[in-house]
């Protein structure tokens, strides 16, 4: 594929050289990448690398805050039943366990409700809701779900149930008529920090309880093992609260003494001491607590998180562990269908956005599929298939476009949507899929602009090689500590230029990898790097090119370290390599 490579650019570029000062002479280009993070002084930089709990915001100056506290921590008081309503994913799972767990280890007697994917759909359902009544509850806590639930927010209040809301998604004009609705993308709502997840939210209304019954909020910093898994499975950004809980959360999770999760680890083969980036829970943690709610029920996932013991969440473990396998399987085949008919919809169509449907795809998968689709093709897609008397799907979207906008502009012909400017989810009518995929086509048409149909790369800065050193040297030490990485807060992208490939082949199933090493024409050190370039095979004669005739290449690339036999070195991650023009 081709990319633009795009250095971001600083508003104020004299900010560099005074970091570099501030910060014991910093090399340029690390202080070039904590510029673009909005550092711009010794006190900020210190923030961004010691960042601790004392940057968090007052949880009780989000709007509703104080009622919704004061109702859970009167349920607490007078010993009621209540009813914790999460989602099927990972964020509603861990949320609905954190809160339950919470209310559980107070005396209250806390059951959940986690709608099912197919009989209920997404979000608030009088089932659920039917659910508290049948159980005696009089408070229903929605968690990671409900903020566009009004009919459902009626029917509560119908029932006699009160009921709070603690949704991260984007609401509409009005909001639902509940008890609090707690949601700091409310336009009203001045709290500091949008971009808490819906376990984060669930947080957030542990602490403020605590605070409110006069007990030690820190206390809520015992669930922070989950919200490591929430905030990291549901790629929200890292950067002011979220990258405080995520770093606090990666070392409670290598700690985590909740059984469910060394159960889950164990079942996957996962050291949790190893757990220090947040692409051990994106790739490895996150897939199984997910094949809950995408292959059978996500209740699963909410026991295996509660259970008491060890031999108790053994059995959980091991069928998540399975229900993931299976889920591969699946992937693996509606992928490769999904792929051919994008393919023919492109040669066909040439659209802006690729919605593909086939009644037999399975429901649970869509969204991962269209994740796969959207990024071969770099094109908005939507993945639909057929769910009772509806269809459902799932969209995914490019950088540049936000995707709730867009199915915004389809609204007429959807009979439910919601999600966030990268992810959503949509419901309509079979026989309105063509009249939706030409609105969503027309909605994406109005927001692309040519840049935005080649997938960009942005360059943090320039280096050369000799720059970064060794694993022991200062370089790395500092690049570490940027972390954790994520959405907002990317690892740093080098560009380096004038480089020697000193060997280049290919590896992995159907030499899919490109393995190289190179060096620095000019260096005084002629220090070799190993780079490795995942899924880029087909640059290897461009390399061998480069070797015969003397044409230096220029590279992107993020830096990592690699152990091999028991010794660690640093190698260079290649986001894209090219020849350098004469």
């Amino acid at each position: 594929m081709t990319y633009r490579w795009i250095p971001r650019s600083l508003e104020a570029p004299d900010v560099v050289p005074r970091l570099q000062e501030a910060l014991n002479d910093l090399p340029a280009p690390l202080a070039r990448a904590l510029a673009l993070r909005e550092v711009a002084s010794f006190e900020e930089a210190k923030h961004f690398f010691r960042a601790d709990r004392s940057a968090l915001h007052d949880p009780l100056g989000m709007s509703d805050m104080p009622t919704a506290a004061a109702r859970v921590a009167a349920a607490i008081e007078n010993g009621e039943r209540v009813l914790v309503y999460g989602d099927y994913d990972v964020d509603g799972t861990t949320a609905a366990a954190l809160v339950t767990d919470f209310l559980r280890t107070h005396g209250v007697e806390a059951s959940f409700f986690i709608p099912d994917r197919y009989e209920d759909g997404y979000g608030l359902c009088r089932r659920g809701l039917d659910r508290a009544v049948e159980q005696g509850a009089g408070l229903v806590i929605a968690l990671d779900c409900g903020i566009t639930g009004h009919a459902e927010a009626a029917y509560a209040q119908k029932q006699g149930l009160d009921l709070i809301i603690a949704d991260h998604h984007t609401p509409k004009e009005t909001l639902p008529e509940a008890l609090a609705v707690l949601d700091p993308k409310r336009p009203d709502d001045d709290y500091p920090f949008t971009e808490l997840s819906g376990c984060g939210l669930g947080f957030k209304l542990v602490q403020a309880t605590l605070a409110h019954r006069d007990d030690d909020p820190a206390r809520a910093f015992d669930y922070l093992d989950l919200l490591a898994l929430s905030t990291a499975s549901d790629i929200v950004p890292l950067y002011g609260e979220n990258r405080v809980l995520m770093a606090e959360g990666l070392r409670a999770l290598q700690e985590s003494t909740r059984p469910g999760i060394r159960a889950l680890a164990d079942a996957a083969e996962l050291d949790l001491q190893s757990v220090t980036s947040t692409g051990n829970i994106v790739f490895t943690l996150g897939p199984r607590i997910n094949a809950a709610g995408r292959m059978d029920h996500a209740s699963t996932a909410v026991e295996l998180l509660l259970a008491p013991s060890y031999t108790e969440a053994e059995g959980p473990a091991a069928t998540l562990e399975q229900l993931n396998r299976e889920r591969r399987t699946i992937d693996d085949r509606i992928e490769q269908e999904a792929i051919e008919r994008a393919e023919r919809h492109i040669t066909s169509r040439s659209p802006h956005a690729l919605v593909l449907y086939d009644e037999d795809w399975h429901l649970g998968i869509i969204g991962i599929v269209a994740s796969s689709v959207m990024e071969r093709f770099h094109k908005p897609t939507v993945l639909l298939t057929h769910n009772g008397e509806e269809v459902k799907g799932s969209a995914r979207s490019i950088d540049g476009i936000n995707i709730y906008e867009a199915l915004t502009d389809c609204e007429e012909v959807l009979t439910q949507f919601g999600g966030h400017d990268h992810a959503a989810g949509m419901s309509l009518a079979a026989d309105d899929i063509e009249a939706f995929r030409d609105r969503f086509d027309a909605a994406v048409g109005e927001r692309v602009t040519p840049e935005l149909l080649t997938p960009s790369i942005k360059v943090d800065a320039s280096i050369d090689l000799d720059t970064i050193g060794t694993v022991e040297d200062r370089f790395w030490a500092v690049l570490k500590q940027f972390g954790p990485f994520g959405p907002a807060n990317p690892r740093p992208v080098f560009h380096a230029e004038d480089l020697e490939v000193v060997s280049a082949r290919t590896v992995g199933s159907d030499d899919a990898h490109l393995k190289c090493t190179v060096r620095q024409r000019a260096s005084a050190e002629g220090r070799s790097f190993d780079a490795i370039g995942f899924g880029m095979g087909e640059k290897l004669p461009m390399l061998r090119e480069s070797r015969t005739s003397g044409t230096p290449v220029e590279m992107l690339f993020s830096l990592e370290d690699n152990t091999w036999n028991g010794r660690t070195t640093l190698q260079l991650k290649v986001r894209d390599v090219r020849l350098e023009e004469a």
